[in-house]
């Protein structure tokens, strides 16, 4: 596996394609969610993914603090389907607070998913919440 981590300035055309190209894959397709993926934030966060080969494995994006919450956040956590069960999602969390660096990290995170995250040291940090037609919980890690 193959770790990158770049500014959105940084990225070259065939990453950021590859990049959205999964994000669409897995939010709008697999989760039949219809939504406009690219809000506006992409050029102001820090992108972090694992690569194997030419494919992108598992992606997330770091947002600074004062865009989407007060703290940093994480968001648009995915891994491929095909990487899914092999615990390269921890990994790539891991390496995503690590990129985050020192603070509280605030998250928007699927319900289903608040133990996977909780073993990461975050908390449920307010009520469940519809976003997209998917029940989410807000999570803070101090």
């Amino acid at each position: 596996m193959n770790w990158h981590a770049k500014a959105f300035d940084e990225l070259s055309a065939h990453e950021l394609y590859a990049i959205l190209a999964l994000r669409g894959r897995v939010f709008v397709v697999e989760q039949n969610c219809p939504y406009l993926d690219p809000d506006g934030v992409d050029p102001v966060s820090r992108h972090v993914w694992a690569t194997d080969g030419t494919a992108i494995s598992a992606y997330l994006r770091i947002v600074p603090a004062g865009v989407k919450f007060a703290e940093v956040s994480i968001g648009r956590v995915i891994t491929a389907p095909e990487a899914r069960g092999t615990g390269l999602g921890k990994e790539l969390m891991r390496r995503g607070i690590a990129a985050a660096g020192a603070g509280p990290i605030r998250i928007g995170a699927q319900a289903h998913l608040e133990k996977f995250y909780g073993e990461l040291g975050f908390v449920r940090a307010g009520e469940p919440y519809d976003e997209d037609g998917i029940p989410h919980i807000e999570m803070v890690r101090t």
